[in-house]
């Protein structure tokens, strides 16, 4: 997995913190740290679109960040845990994976990134 993978990744776990942070910011800190997760997130994204398919890349973004929010809430603020959520998250999951797997990156020569 190069780079461009692991900021798509790294893009999504700060979309769970700022989905998260819409929900239950209440103050100046709370807002400040939403606003920085949507500006990593979204820059993260934005440059891996540069290398790879847009429409791959926002929808792993999407779909890692909705699983990411599905399981935080439950670990974290109580969300009822249904079996048939976790069901449709591993098939959310399992698309993900079929997508990266088929999609060839647009490396050129000479990028160092």
């Amino acid at each position: 997995m190069n780079t461009t993978w692991i900021n798509v990744f790294i893009a999504a776990i700060f979309e769970v913190f700022w989905v998260i942070g819409l929900k239950h910011a209440n103050d100046f800190w709370t807002w400040t740290g939403t606003i920085i997760s949507i500006i990593i997130s979204f820059y993260l994204m934005i440059m891996a679109g540069r290398k790879l398919p847009v429409g791959t890349v926002y929808a792993v973004f999407v779909g890692l960040g909705t699983a990411g929010t599905v399981v935080s809430e439950i670990i974290f603020f109580g969300e009822p845990f249904k079996i048939s959520k976790m069901l449709l998250i591993l098939l959310l999951l399992t698309g993900i994976i079929g997508l990266k797997l088929v999609t060839k990156d647009n490396v050129q020569e000479g990028d160092n990134s």
